[in-house]
């Protein structure tokens, strides 16, 4: 879970006590630092990925790296396809690619394993109400037939979309 100290805690059921896998480090933009860590993907390497909203990136945390790397956006916030603004909701596949609810630019974006710049996957036609629109999409999950269901928290909906 993130805190507003700028890490990311684990634990077992039962434990009292948590253990920091990611940041720690009070907040901050340093690859050892979150300002303001807001989800979460765990992969079956126990890799952590955590958008770090006010960064506007998303960290991958390898197990016991005291370190993480930015594997999408830290360019500062923007729409450009190096950007993110404000990631939220992500998700990591079994290739490695990760997806991310690019809440300030109202988009969903996909980027491959080592990508220097993502792909807009869904929406990307600014706020609004339409079918290819958002307001904020919060948070994302795909289902066993690869389509993706997208929490968009401004319209008070969610919606499905077949990707390809």
């Amino acid at each position: 879970m993130g805190d507003t100290k700028g890490q990311v805690v684990a634990g077992n059921r039962g434990d009292k006590n948590g253990t920091i896998v990611a940041g720690g480090n009070g907040p901050g933009a340093d690859v050892n630092q979150f300002k303001w860590p807001t989800y979460i993907f765990v992969d079956q390497e126990q890799s952590v990925y955590v958008s770090d909203s006010d960064n506007h990136r998303v960290m991958k945390w390898n197990k016991g790296a005291t370190e993480g790397i930015v594997v999408a956006g830290s360019q500062g916030h923007g729409n450009a396809l190096t950007q993110l603004w404000n990631p939220n909701g992500l998700f990591v596949d079994t290739l490695g690619t990760l997806y991310v609810a690019d809440s300030g630019n109202n988009r969903v974006m996909r980027w491959p394993e080592g990508a220097k710049q993502g792909t807009v996957i869904v929406s990307g036609n600014g706020w609004g109400r339409g079918t290819n629109q958002f307001a904020n999409p919060i948070d994302m999950s795909f289902d066993r037939q690869g389509n993706l269901y997208v929490v968009d928290r401004g319209n008070d909906r969610v919606q499905r979309f077949s990707i390809e």
